[in-house]
């Protein structure tokens, strides 16, 4: 996206500084996207209901930590706010990720209000399809 940009600069004449975002970013699109990168192995640690945070971050370590240049152990940082679970080296430099919560915000529930509005539907499938609904985080029905 960054090169195309740079191209359309270069064809309108516009004046800019090049930067150089390295023209091969796929390491580190892979290391996210594909199978047993981070967005699957996160979606897989979801399944689970005993997985945490912790056990996400040993199952990334365990397949990408020193197989992937683009995955790291963060550095020590005195100055940063929060603490650093792994770092990732991208077109923005290398970020450090704090993944406290982040299985609980994948498994993304459906709003309570929602959930009852469905309940009461006058659409007897769409009624029916939610009846039995369990909030996962308290375990109540609605």
């Amino acid at each position: 996206m960054f090169v195309l940009e740079q191209e359309e600069y270069k064809r309108e004449g516009i004046d800019w500084v090049f930067i150089d975002f390295g023209l091969d970013l796929q390491a580190c699109i892979d290391l996210i996207e594909k199978p047993m990168g981070i967005l699957s192995i996160l979606e897989e640690e979801c399944m689970f209901p005993k997985a945490t945070d912790m056990s996400f971050k040993a199952k990334l370590f365990d397949n990408h930590l020193g197989k992937s240049p683009n995955l790291q152990k963060p550095r020590p940082d005195k100055k940063r706010k929060y603490e650093a679970h792994f770092e990732l080296v991208h077109y923005a430099g290398v970020v450090p990720y704090n993944i406290v919560g982040w299985l609980n915000k994948n498994k993304d529930p459906l709003n309570e209000t929602v959930v009852g509005i469905f309940q009461k539907s006058a659409n007897k499938l769409l009624a029916a399809l939610y009846e039995s609904y369990v909030n996962a985080e308290i375990g109540k029905f609605f």
